[in-house]
C-alpha cells in the first residue's frame, strides 16, 4: 500500500493568483535570435582594427502584462526594435573580450527596460581566429535583477 500524503492543493490568494488579464501566463520570454553585426571585438589588434562578424541572441524574461496578452497593446511589452537598437549600440563599442560586450548588453537592457526581469545573452564570433571549423565561438551569460 502506497503511503498517502496530506499535501493541500494550492490555493490562489490575491497576491499569488494569476491575473485574468495575463491569461494565466506565469512566465513570458521574448527572443531575438541570430542578430548579425560586424564589430571590432577581439584580443588581437587585427580583430579590433578590421573587425569580424558576430551573432547575438537574446532571451528576455519579462513581466507578463495584460496590456500585451489580453489587450494587444505594444505598451504592455518590450519593443523588439528598441532592444535591437540597444544591442547595436553596445556591439559598436569595441571590446577585447566578448564576455565584456555581452555583459554590457545585459546591463544596458536591464537599466533601460524595467519590465525585463533577466537577460540571457549569447555573443558568438562567427569565424574566430582559432583555426577551428565551426559555426562560432563565444559566450552565453545570464544577468537578472
Amino acid at each position: 500500500m502506497k503511503p498517502t500524503t496530506n499535501t493541500p492543493n494550492p490555493v490562489h490568494t490575491a497576491s499569488n493568483a494569476p491575473s485574468a488579464g495575463t491569461c494565466g501566463v506565469e512566465r513570458l520570454t521574448i527572443r531575438l535570435d541570430g542578430l548579425r553585426f560586424h564589430a571590432c571585438h577581439g584580443v588581437s589588434e587585427q580583430e579590433r582594427r578590421v573587425g569580424q562578424d558576430f551573432t547575438v541572441s537574446l532571451r528576455l524574461d519579462v513581466v507578463p502584462d495584460s496590456r500585451a496578452l489580453a489587450d494587444d497593446q505594444l505598451d504592455g511589452t518590450v519593443n523588439y526594435a528598441d532592444v535591437y537598437a540597444h544591442v547595436r549600440r553596445q556591439m559598436a563599442q569595441p571590446s577585447r573580450l566578448v564576455e565584456h560586450a555581452a555583459a554590457r548588453i545585459a546591463r544596458s537592457l536591464l537599466a533601460d527596460f524595467p519590465a525585463i526581469l533577466a537577460v540571457h545573452v549569447t555573443v558568438l564570433k562567427d569565424n574566430p581566429p582559432a583555426g577551428a571549423d565551426c559555426c562560432g565561438m563565444g559566450v552565453e551569460l545570464t544577468v537578472g535583477r
